[in-house]
């Protein structure tokens, strides 16, 4: 007796689940139910006619009146709920001290971060560049010296910038 109430509590749970998702979530269980065992497909096919989820409105009825129970708006919850007068003076000037408080340690921690960015690059950029003033000097090592630096191909000097 026992072991029946815990599975009509779980079905339950997954109708209250599968309301607050609405109809397409019962369409997509029924599929899923069919595709997986069709008996099965067939009861949740059967427990939505029979308890109106696919023709009437209880689904989503169902869904506003519990948002509406919980202090959610037809816009989901209110965001700006937490920020109103609770008519407490002392607590509203401590919270926002403390939201201001907050902002504040915001700003200087994006600004320290932007601050390490700046020095990565910075140290990325030196490395960089020694590299390449080593490559040019190794790849001057290596040339051979003919007394005059003149480019094979044309017969000029080599322009500032080139190699």
């Amino acid at each position: 007796m026992m072991a029946f109430r815990g599975f009509t509590d779980r079905l339950r749970q997954a109708e209250a689940w599968l309301d607050a998702r609405g109809k397409w979530a019962w369409i997509a269980a029924m599929v899923a139910g069919f595709v997986i065992f069709v008996p099965l497909g067939l009861a949740i096919l059967a427990w939505m006619i029979w308890g109106k989820q696919m023709f009437g409105f209880a689904c989503s009825n169902r869904r506003h009146d519990r948002s509406a129970r919980n202090g959610f708006g037809r816009q989901g919850f209110d965001r700006h709920a937490p920020f109103r007068a609770t008519g407490n003076a002392a607590f509203d000037s401590y919270r926002d001290e403390t939201l201001r408080r907050l902002e504040d340690e915001q700003s200087a921690f994006e600004s320290f971060l932007q601050r390490l960015r700046d020095a990565r690059d910075k140290q990325e950029f030196d490395h960089f560049m020694e590299e390449r003033a080593r490559g040019v000097s190794d790849a001057a090592a290596a040339r051979p010296e003919t007394g005059a630096e003149t480019r094979p191909e044309t017969g000029e000097a080599p322009r500032r910038g080139e190699y």
